[in-house]
């Protein structure tokens, strides 16, 4: 059988080979590792299944090794880990597992060949080499994963109704493995996810996360977001989704389904980012819309406001999902808040204003935005869409040019609230938010330029409007600071 391994897999694989011989137990490379290998794929995460005691062939085999690297054991699960030449080794004994109906943490037994495999999630996962001295001896398929994995099929190794009972995590790792691999799941194993779909309710959200970015970081997530949806999976945890699914027409106009146009968009971005948050951005982006759906008589279905709406779902998304509640969700959040604006500026001639203000508001995350509201030109109507991107591009070009003429991106007004509070002598008040708002609008409309000088003539100006003093010496203050 074709694999190809490189020297150092081949020099690791028949020391365990060989260690494994002599201490009179059986030892097999699996799962993930295998598939890959099989598939033509690169693999640094090796698994080493020993019909006996896993952490002691970890231990000889670390003993053996050059470097003599350490052995990291988990004996909760019985498995020992090491890295050697840029490979992730686990050792882990053969074993069989039972499950209680509330959980999915197993009871752990030792066990044989068979009955490790027959625990494996899937038959691409259940395929096994047998290591000897001098490499990989005979190949173990037990269930057709070979034939499966000719034709592109996830499949459980048993009845997917003991698969999925046991671990109800399976059902979203054969989501996310049919969207990698671009492979379809079995007419069976998807029945079994459908009648189980209300399982994964027992599993941790950190879990279910892991399998989400996994799938968000896909080359077309909308192929699991699909099967999400058609398993019954997705409302469990994120329910916000699922409600974008659906048209309603009514006097004879309807709106587009926007579950679909929220997935082509997050394609649309997926091949041209590999930013997971900016994807997030995607899915999200129209989030707020079943909250705002409202049909006008004069315009037909609106969704005014969804972006502010959206945005204000995203913190107890993330939370949900146990994602990170730092930089990324604000990032999320701002994306989702500003995703209007660019495209409203193809509509109309873009002024320096409307430009600076769009500067000012997203900042260093400019190009992001541009990047997903080019994503979010959708229309099936090749001209409009021509006309979009064309108009679009001038908006590129406008923003460029106000940008290295203003300066605004990442722009901080040239007068501190400390200035001003040290000009009029005065203490943090509301005064001074006054003032530093009347400066910032100034120069985003352009009423000023993006300078000091002009900057502090206004702050003086403005203060003595609202009966503020400047100190005496106001001018040596200036010229001190600037």
């Amino acid at each position: 059988m074709n694999i190809k391994l490189s020297k150092k897999e081949d020099e690791l694989l028949q020391l365990v080979g060989s260690v494994s011989s002599k201490l009179g137990v059986s030892a097999y490379v699996v799962g993930g590792y295998v598939r890959d290998k099989l598939l033509g794929k690169s693999c640094k995460d090796i698994d080493i299944l020993c019909v006996g005691d896993g952490i002691q062939l970890a231990n000889e085999v670390s003993a053996r090794l050059e470097q003599n690297p350490k052995v990291t054991v988990f004996k909760r699960f019985g498995t020992a880990m090491l890295q050697t030449g840029g490979l992730e080794v686990e050792f882990v004994g053969a074993r069989k597992e039972s499950y209680s109906k509330d959980s999915r943490k197993p009871v752990v037994k030792p066990g044989t060949l068979q009955d490790d495999l027959n625990r494996r999630d899937f038959t691409v996962n259940a395929l096994a080499f047998e290591l000897q001295p001098d490499g990989l001896g005979d190949f173990v398929d037990k269930f057709g994963g070979r034939k499966d994995l000719e034709n592109g099929i996830i499949r459980t190794p048993v009845e997917p109704a003991a698969t999925f009972s046991d671990d109800p995590l399976r059902m979203l790792r054969a989501v996310r493995f049919a969207n990698q691999l671009n492979f379809e799941i079995s007419e069976k194993t998807l029945e079994g996810i459908v009648k189980s779909a209300n399982r994964i309710r027992i599993i941790s959200m950190e879990r279910v996360k892991e399998e989400m970015q996994k799938i968000m970081a896909c080359d077309k997530p909308s192929i699991g977001f699909k099967l999400l949806d058609s398993t019954g999976l997705l409302p469990y945890f994120l329910p916000e989704i699922s409600k974008l699914k659906g048209v309603d027409t009514r006097k004879g106009v309807s709106h587009k389904d926007n579950f679909y146009h929220t997935l082509e968009v997050l394609d649309r971005l997926s091949k041209k980012s590999p930013d997971i948050w900016l994807r997030w951005a995607a899915l999200l982006h129209d989030v707020g819309k079943p909250k705002t759906k409202r049909f006008e008589d004069a315009h037909g279905w609106t969704f005014h406001g969804h972006e502010m709406v959206g945005a204000k779902m995203v913190p107890p998304i993330f939370k949900r999902l146990k994602l990170p509640m730092g930089q990324p969700m604000r990032f999320v959040k701002k994306m989702v808040m500003l995703h209007l604006r660019p495209i409203a500026l193809t509509k109309e001639e873009a002024t320096d204003s409307a430009v600076r203000r769009l500067l000012f508001d997203a900042g260093e995350d400019i190009d992001s935005l541009l990047l997903l509201c080019e994503a979010d030109i959708t229309s099936k109507n090749p001209e409009k869409v021509k006309r979009f991107l064309t108009n679009y591009q001038k908006v590129r070009e406008r923003i460029v040019e106000v940008e290295e003429r203003d300066k605004i991106r990442n722009w901080q007004p040239p007068i501190s609230g400390e200035l001003i509070m040290k000009a009029f002598d005065i203490k943090p008040s509301r005064n001074v938010g006054i003032i530093k708002d009347a400066i910032r609008e100034a120069i985003l409309e352009g009423d000023i330029p993006n300078e000091f000088d002009a900057a502090f003539s206004l702050m003086l100006k403005k203060g003595s409007e609202i009966g503020l003093e400047p100190i005496d010496q106001v001018e040596r203050l200036k010229e001190q600071v600037h």
